[in-house]
């Protein structure tokens, strides 16, 4: 394949074809699910044109037939497809016969018999982090750092500028961005941006119904909240003053539920340790995208705007730094959450693996004062949680060295961070 780009989900998406009969593999528009899947492809069908889907809703069963593991395209048109790929792999039994991808949920999930479980595994599937996209040296990578093999971390990281952790946010992971030139990557984004909210033509008549400016209204206010624990009726009320309409409750939700089903949008939940003391944890989830170019592509910033307004390019860093731990967490079995409690203690991502261990991560630009800071809030949070399980504590930061600290704090570049693919 021309200009592939290895994807870390690979190793997630072998692994399920060896022990499922099917793997939904489902993400964003643009993201390469598509391109992906078909490296494992022995046939295919894109449910792309209206003749397929006609096709695909008269004849539902035909079109599982061909060579597996065959891969079925926005499988989500039609959503017969998968009780008939479930009802296929019972009567059939085998892994790893059917790959089906989807950028939104289907149109209507009451048609939707079964659960899949057991027949069918979920692989979520992200714009690319920049160790994929060719962006981070990944020197350390998180796993390291779990099992403490990342002691003598040391690199000057020197050529790496704030410009250029600007440029990265604005341009995103999307696969076509990121394999043109910088001077043209930010175009691709735009255009990707543009197109996003043209449901006229939508098979899915959830979508097809929506207000497109509308759509983009609230889109904008949560760029403008991104990264804060903003409530929904915060949300609300922006889009409603910066607008001048009326916008009611159910209205807002039901479109924030159309932005989840398409995954642009993707809050991080509340991490609930046990505490030594009586302090309560807030619960409200912490607004993140699933890739920052979205949210800049939304309120029209550029890499001179983030630039030249150094608070609000933190809160964008954050988010882009929160897209590239959920995918590194994601490959080895982690979640990552936020941590905030009524005394306004806060640590920007934790990442907490199924085995039990967790490690902090306080998420800045960089410098002396900001990274001092970080530090001194990790610090405070060690000492108030209730648990042994503690594998590291890191800062990570747009630009400037990485190393760690006497106190035993990692100071980590996101150019510094990943695993070699």
């Amino acid at each position: 394949m021309v200009n592939y780009y290895p994807r870390y989900i690979e190793k997630d998406i072998e692994k399920k074809l060896k022990s499922s009969g099917a793997v939904l593999l489902q993400g964003p528009k643009f993201c390469g699910k598509t391109t992906t899947a078909l490296k494992y492809a022995k046939s295919s069908i894109r449910l792309i044109t209206a003749q397929t889907v006609e096709m695909a809703m008269m004849q539902t069963k035909s079109i599982l037939k061909g060579d597996t593991p065959r891969v079925i395209d926005e499988w989500q048109t039609v959503p017969d497809i998968w009780n008939e790929v479930r009802g296929w792999v019972d009567e059939n039994p085998g892994f790893g016969q059917f790959i089906l991808t989807g950028s939104s949920t289907p149109a209507d999930m009451s048609r939707i018999l079964h659960s899949g479980a057991g027949r069918i595994a979920r692989v979520n599937m992200k714009p690319m982090s920049l160790t994929e996209s060719g962006d981070s040296r990944a020197i350390v990578s998180l796993e390291e750092l779990f099992d403490k093999e990342a002691e003598n971390l040391f690199d000057e990281n020197s050529d790496f500028t704030l410009a250029d952790a600007a440029h990265l946010v604005c341009r995103g992971g999307w696969p076509l961005s990121v394999v043109c030139d910088p001077d043209v990557a930010l175009d691709v984004t735009a255009n990707y941006y543009g197109g996003l909210f043209s449901f006229e033509y939508s098979e899915n008549a959830r979508f097809r119904n929506k207000n497109s400016d509308l759509m983009r209204m609230v889109l904008r206010s949560y760029a403008r909240n991104i990264s804060t624990e903003a409530p929904v009726q915060t949300i609300r009320r922006d889009v409603m003053e910066k607008n001048n309409r009326t916008l009611d409750s159910k209205t807002i939700d039901d479109y924030l539920d159309a932005l989840r089903d398409l995954f642009i949008i993707e809050d991080m939940e509340a991490w609930n340790p046990n505490l030594r003391s009586k302090t309560s944890v807030r619960t409200t989830p912490t607004r993140h995208f699933v890739d920052t170019s979205v949210a800049v592509s939304a309120l029209s910033i550029s890499p001179e705007d983030l630039l030249n307004d150094i608070n609000a390019f933190g809160l964008f860093f954050e988010d882009m730094v929160v897209r590239d731990l959920r995918i590194y967490s994601q490959m080895i079995n982690g979640k990552v959450m936020h941590y905030r409690d009524s005394n306004g203690l806060e640590c920007d991502a934790v990442i907490h693996l199924e085995d039990g261990r967790w490690g902090l991560c306080e998420i800045k630009l960089g410098g002396e004062k900001l990274i001092e800071e970080g530090a001194k809030n990790i610090k405070k949070l060690i000492s108030i949680v209730d648990d042994d399980n503690m594998a590291f504590a890191a800062i990570l930061t747009a630009v400037g060295p990485a190393y760690r600290r006497p106190d035993g704090i990692y100071v980590i570049p996101l150019n510094c961070l990943g695993k070699a693919l």
